[in-house]
Order: C-alpha cells, then sequence, then structure tokens
C-alpha cells in the first residue's frame, strides 16, 4: 500500500531528526553546571480534527511530535527551537470515498513566548512531505490515479499548560498548503489537535 511507504519515510525523517537534535545536545557541552543532565526535548501525542480541504466532512486522526530547544543559544534566540511532526487523518470519510486519507511528516521550527511558568503560547512553520489517498480512481483506466504526494508547507500556532509537573497540555492549530494536485487544485487542510506531551526537563526550573 501506498501509505506503508509513506509511514516508513515519515518515521526515518523523525528518527533522522532526533539523532540530529541529540548530536547537537552533545556537542553543546559549555552549558553551565547549573543546566547539566537537562534534557531539552518534549513529547507528545494527541487527536486531531481537521477539515481536508475536500468534500464537507471533518475527519479525525493521530498527531505525535517531539521539540528540541537548544540548551545553549543566545539569550535573544531563547524559546527558539526544533519540532518534529507526524499526523495521519483517515478516521470518518462521510461524504469521501473510503479509504480517503491524508498523512504528513516533517520538521522546521518552532518559538514558544517563556515568560510564563504553566502558559505558553507558540507559533512555528514546518515543511513536510505529504501522502494523500483519493480512495478511488480519479484519473482515467489508461492512467489510473488515486494517491499523490506533495512538499506541504504548514503555518501554525497554539498553546501549552502545565497539567502536572512534566505534563503538559497541548492545544494545536495549524493549515497546510498542499500545491497543484488534481486538475491544478490547491489544497488547504486545517484543523485542531489536543493531546498531552512529556517534557523532560527536571521541574522546568530554568528562568526565562
Amino acid at each position: 500500500m501506498h501509505f506503508e511507504s509513506i509511514h516508513k519515510r515519515i518515521a526515518k525523517g523523525i528518527v533522522f531528526a532526533l539523532f540530529v537534535g541529540a548530536a547537537v545536545s552533545a556537542a553543546a557541552q559549555v552549558v553551565p553546571a547549573a543546566n547539566e543532565g537537562r534534557n531539552p526535548l518534549s513529547v507528545g501525542a494527541g487527536f486531531s480534527y481537521f477539515d481536508p480541504d475536500w468534500g464537507h466532512t471533518r475527519m479525525y486522526g493521530v498527531t505525535v511530535w517531539a521539540d528540541y530547544h537548544p540548551p545553549n543559544i543566545p539569550h535573544i534566540l531563547n524559546g527558539l527551537g526544533i519540532e518534529v511532526e507526524a499526523r495521519d487523518v483517515d478516521w470518518n470519510q462521510g461524504d469521501k470515498p473510503p479509504g480517503f486519507r491524508e498523512a504528513t511528516g516533517g520538521g522546521g521550527l518552532i518559538y514558544e513566548w517563556r515568560h510564563f511558568r504553566t502558559f505558553k503560547p507558540y507559533v512555528k512553520g514546518l515543511v513536510s512531505f505529504g501522502g494523500i489517498d483519493f480512495g478511488e480512481n480519479i484519473g482515467t483506466p489508461s492512467f489510473p490515479y488515486s494517491h499523490d504526494t506533495r512538499t506541504v508547507y504548514s503555518p501554525g500556532l497554539g498553546v501549552e499548560v502545565r497539567a502536572f509537573r512534566h505534563v503538559w497540555a497541548r492545544v494545536d492549530y495549524e493549515y497546510q498548503f498542499w500545491p497543484q494536485l488534481t486538475n491544478n487544485t490547491f489544497l488547504n487542510p486545517q484543523g485542531f489537535t489536543g493531546g498531552l506531551m512529556y517534557d523532560f526537563r527536571p521541574g522546568r526550573r530554568r528562568r526565562y
């Protein structure tokens, strides 16, 4: 199936991004002693409610993400980090053919406004590998067309609220740009994701 290869590429991309983040963290060992041992990584998962910009029915899916915030960057850039994200929207096809789904996996930059201890609004910009299954052949018998892939650009924003110690609740809005699919159609899926995130930084005691 098309999405088996897509999921493999998404998984490889996330593993690569996390590997790069770990390498950067290991290289930046000029962090003050008070910050040593702090893991600047957080991971989360949640459910998404999305308008796939195809038909009228909203769909549901699952999203996972990981954020890496370098521990030793100039103060003026404090709050800037790297986010990797994967989403699979394939539930509740409604007025779309059975088997219709959209999936994305990629990464980019995230900036958190860190002036509150238990409340962090943020903005982000991601570039992802996206795949769409139309659920049916919308081409011709000679030239079947039921699947396509694109580079997807996704600005977004949201807020994180501390739920309990290392656990944060997140509400995220994302708007996607899928360029030139069928008949030069530009798709703009958009929607919300709500979930929980585990922050590995002990106690979040750092002063921002």
